[in-house]
């Protein structure tokens, strides 16, 4: 069965050729609903845009491709712009994926296309680097489940993070609820504490929830309070929000915590700069600890106790599976979980 083409699409919408490409390159010149019309013929022939049509049907493009959103964080940037030397200590989670997938692509004699940007929507994403790659890795909640089925039907897709959608794709996954049920372990076994709190992200993060799933696991079997929901949770876990998590914590009145457990590096950055604000000593009078392990972690004041996740080797394994793929179209798909390690520093009491 010969793929469907952009002239199938435009007689299954009955739109013309020219409207569906302005469909997918300049999306917001076309009317709603008849964008959606397209895109719902897309979808239903399996139709995948491409720049280049011969290299996409040859898989020659030479070029790997990776899809997450663009949370950009304006005060890691500001960070970087205040020290010109502080470049790879602001790298973010997204930064590092980058760095291992271009690292791996290189080694093996391919390039990286990268498509992070909220404009336009997950159909963006999508239009701008599914047509034009050999293979892509695609970041957990960026491009809806349904279009993924219908792009691996053409190229190798692996899912980063969260949970394993589609059975048939190759999935790595971090071991999120591993690490921090550790680190809750060790606040409570090796410094004494009892009256943590954890500040979560959206219940659409799996990331997020699976760490606050470590942080009940381990508060159940120290026999403490196991909330049935975070003390708060963020939208886009930045470091502002995560100091004003740290605020609206302060002023909640009542017994304050011994600890704030935040699911993200750069929340906890935030709490740090809050609590400096507010008089709290950091460990003294208040434990923060993280998750990711960002280099940033290394020199914020106190450093910062976390979790580490191997973010490179994230980036870098979603580069081996996809040349695998390419390779070998019959080969089983996997699942891979990555392990993490604790990492003990002053935030906490260590160090």
């Amino acid at each position: 069965m010969s793929a469907p083409t952009v002239y199938d699409v435009a007689e299954r919408s009955g739109v013309s050729i020219a409207t569906v490409s302005r469909v997918y390159r300049t999306p917001d010149s076309v009317r709603a609903q008849t964008r959606e019309r397209v895109l719902d013929a897309a979808r239903e022939l399996g139709y995948v845009p491409s720049g280049n049509a011969r290299g996409l049907a040859s898989r020659t493009t030479g070029v790997l491709g990776l899809c997450f959103p663009d949370y950009a964080d304006p005060d890691a940037e500001a960070d970087a712009e205040a020290d010109s030397d502080a470049d790879d200590a602001v790298m973010l989670y997204s930064d590092q994926i980058i760095r291992g997938m271009e690292r791996a692509a290189r080694r093996h004699g391919y390039a990286l296309l990268i498509a992070a940007s909220l404009e336009g929507g997950p159909e963006s994403l999508v239009a701008k680097v599914a047509g034009r790659v050999d293979g892509f890795a695609v970041l957990a909640q960026t491009v809806p489940t349904e279009d993924l089925e219908v792009i691996s039907r053409r190229l190798p897709v692996v899912m980063l993070a969260g949970p394993r959608e589609i059975d048939h794709l190759d999935h790595i996954v971090v071991a999120n609820a591993d690490g921090e049920r550790e680190l809750t372990r060790h606040l409570i076994e090796d410094h004494g504490l009892r009256r943590l709190v954890f500040v979560g992200g959206d219940t659409d993060s799996p990331d997020a929830e699976a760490r606050f799933r470590g942080f009940r696991e381990a508060c159940r079997d120290a026999g403490l309070p196991v909330p049935d929901e975070p003390a708060l949770r963020t939208t886009m876990m930045k470091q502002a929000e995560g100091a004003l998590a740290a605020e609206t914590l302060l002023d909640r009145g009542g017994e304050r915590p011994e600890a704030m457990l935040f699911a993200n590096d750069q929340m906890a950055v935030g709490a740090l700069r809050a609590l400096a604000r507010r008089g709290v000593r950091v460990p003294q009078d208040m434990a923060v600890t993280g998750f990711d392990g960002i280099p940033l972690g290394r020199i914020v004041q106190p450093p910062l106790t976390t979790v580490r996740q191997p973010i490179r080797r994230l980036g870098e394994q979603a580069v081996e599976l996809l040349v695998q793929r390419l390779s070998d179209t019959g080969r089983e798909p996997v699942s891979l979980t990555l392990p993490v390690s604790v990492i003990r520093r002053t935030s906490c009491g260590c160090g």
